[in-house]
């Protein structure tokens, strides 16, 4: 596999804001709500179960007799019974009042289904002499009735009261559900500078100058000059857009209100519209004030993609942004930062002068760029002596911010787990080639698929450091990381922006060099240079259909659409005929063979010196560049460009 390389942070102490920009706090009335809901619910509660409590309590302490149904009879026979009532099948017999005016009460239970009028009828006892009160089911029976219709409810009501108390914080949920989540940093609140920001020295020029704004507005208001609606940081991950808005927040002065575009999405409809205008609201109360929306693009997508067309739930959001930047009511003290990597999605309303005035955008850091931010996040680290900083920026060719800021990081822990107290040379290497191919994986190979893996790498190696329009070969290993067996890394000597014809042929070469070794080496072929050849194919096809660097002269030949801002693309795209596709294929496989058939020669005129690679690489696994061009006894070409 033949692979290319391509300060101080704190976390701010924000809490959230409420309309004024004032943290909430409780008020008095709430708590007084709070307690009338509470005796409310016990009163409830006391008035379902205090009467069947008394009862059970009355029947446990003896007050309450139970006896057998045919001394019931009797006592009802006798005269002794002043009422009688029947719960269901219990029989309740009422006494006279006693000198304490307390009734005496005796319990007795009928025969299920039997009728008591027929059993009074046949003790001889004529029914209409004795007072008796029938109830449809016995008292505990109706308490039980109640108590299972009327408790799933209570219960209901007192998980949705806690839910939303969690939810909106207190008795204000159900009109609190569309106030803004955003954070608020307040003045002196965010440590983060611009000194804390490397390798995006034209954005932070751009950025300075809003912040200049916002501290001196008089000196460019007497110019005439207003300030921005909006900027917009645009770049691939991992560059630092987030990191920037910090810096914004730190060097600003002002308040600065921080929200994520998903944080206004909301299940029900009109919330985030409701969102957005609170969250205007509250940057205007404390204005000038500064707006971040983090990943635009969740919410700023171009209007009528939804699923339900002009009612979607992100085009209302999107539709109240696009009024609050410049909608009817001007607004000139709040200006709004956003951040995304997918600028080609955005609505064109959006993006138009007026709303974001200012595009920044954000490249990958060169070298200078890696090496200030190599020094930012090495504070706090206990690093060796004379550390090549230089050389490292070099090695990490195509890494981001946060990928520079993740070697560091795992630098330090391979120090830790090795028991040093300093950062080695050989930390950072490790853990630069870790970022790039992941960590080194132990599989356990043959001697034959070991050797085959030698060799299929050297050819790499060989090729590319034949080759004069090749970068020079970095390392070459045979430990597998990743999906790869092995791998072989070059790196430029400097950044690069363009590449010319030969560069890409004998870049061509290089990938194809590991199958030209296995062929002649073995007469054998293996699935190993699949991933190569993919890559190869692509550098043809994009040399024929978008370069013009074929037979076929510059005729663009690649699917074709119209497109607007950010390129972003519109309609069908315009397709070549069967007759150019045809011809496009001949030309992209002439490419390819031409490049592999350069590998063959590379690999056969060098063919000592690959075996002396290889069996250096059966020996020790890994050999470095210095190692690797005493191997190759011969000096690298320098590129002079195209014969």
């Amino acid at each position: 596999m033949a692979t290319k390389e391509g300060g101080k942070k704190t976390q701010p102490q924000d809490k959230p804001a409420d309309s004024a920009g004032k943290p909430q706090v409780k008020k008095y009335e709430f708590k007084l709500n709070l307690n009338l809901r509470k005796l409310v619910i016990w009163g409830l509660i006391l008035f379902l179960f205090l009467p069947e409590l008394i009862f059970l309590l009355t029947k446990n302490s003896g007050i309450v007799e139970e006896i057998p149904l045919t001394s019931a009879i009797t006592e009802i026979k006798s005269g002794n019974v002043e009422r009688v009532e029947i719960r269901g099948d219990e029989i309740a017999l009422f006494y006279p009042t006693d000198d304490k005016n307390i009734p005496k009460l005796k319990l007795s239970r009928k025969e299920e289904g039997s009728s008591f009028i027929e059993t009074l009828q046949k003790a001889d006892i004529d029914p209409s002499k004795v007072k008796v009160e029938v109830s449809s089911m016995a008292f505990s029976q109706i308490i039980g009735s109640v108590v299972s219709l009327v408790l799933p409810i209570l219960a209901f009501g007192a998980l949705m009261f806690f839910l939303m108390r969690r939810r909106g914080g207190g008795g204000d949920m159900m009109f609190g559900i569309g106030k803004s989540k955003a954070k608020l940093f307040a003045k002196g609140k965010q440590s983060i500078k611009f000194s804390d920001v490397a390798g995006v020295d034209e954005a932070k020029k751009e950025l300075e100058e809003v912040v200049d704004f916002l501290k001196h507005p008089k000196k460019y208001r007497d110019l005439g000059a207003r300030t921005p609606k909006g900027v917009l940081l645009v770049g691939p991950a991992g560059v630092g857009k987030t990191l920037l808005a910090k810096a914004v927040a730190g060097e600003a002065g002002v308040p600065f209100f921080s929200m994520a575009g998903s944080e206004f999405m909301e299940m029900l409809v009109g919330v985030g519209a409701s969102r957005v205008r609170d969250l205007f609201e509250t940057a205007k109360k404390t204005s000038p004030s500064i707006i971040f929306i983090d990943e635009l693009d969740a919410i700023g997508r171009m209007r009528g993609m939804g699923v339900m067309g002009g009612h979607d739930e992100r085009d209302q959001t999107l539709n109240q942004i696009l009024v609050e930047m410049d909608g009817f009511t001007t607004n000139d003290n709040v200006m709004v930062l956003a951040a995304t990597n997918r600028p080609d999605v955005l609505d064109p309303a959006l993006v138009r002068p007026g709303r974001f005035d200012r595009r920044v955008v954000l490249d990958l850091p060169d070298i200078e760029g890696r090496q200030a931010i190599m020094k930012i996040h090495a504070v706090g680290k206990p690093f060796i002596k004379n550390i090549n900083w230089e050389k490292i920026a070099k090695r990490t060719v195509g890494f981001s911010g946060a990928d520079i800021e993740n070697m560091l990081n795992e630098a330090a822990i391979t120090a830790a787990r090795t028991d040093r107290k300093e950062i080695i040379d050989e930390d950072l290497e490790e853990a630069a080639t870790k970022v790039k191919l992941g960590p080194e994986k132990k599989r356990l190979q043959s001697p034959r698929e070991r050797e085959m893996t030698a060799y299929h790498e050297a050819g790499h190696a060989v090729v590319g450091h034949m080759l004069p329009g090749a970068d020079p070969i970095h390392r070459v290993s045979i430990v597998s990381r990743g999906m790869a067996l092995g791998y072989t890394m070059s790196r430029p000597d400097t950044d690069k922006y363009q590449q010319t014809e030969s560069e890409l042929k004998d870049q061509i070469a290089v990938m194809l060099g590991g199958r030209a070794a296995e062929k002649i080496i073995f007469n054998e072929l293996t699935g190993g240079a699949s991933n190569d050849i993919e890559r190869s194919t692509r550098i043809a096809r994009a040399m024929v259909a978008d370069f013009g660097m074929s037979k076929l002269g510059p005729i663009a030949m690649s699917p074709m659409y119209e497109n607007g801002d950010w390129g972003r693309a519109y309609g069908e795209p315009y397709k070549v005929s069967d007759l150019m596709q045809g011809k496009i294929d001949d030309e992209v496989k002439r490419l390819v063979d031409d490049g592999y058939k350069l590998a063959e020669k590379m690999v056969k005129e060098n063919r000592e010196k690959m075996d002396k690679l290889v069996k250096k690489l059966l020996e020790v696994e890994t050999v470095e560049q210095e190692e690797f061009d005493k191997i190759m006894e011969v000096k690298k070409a320098a590129w002079k460009g195209k014969d």
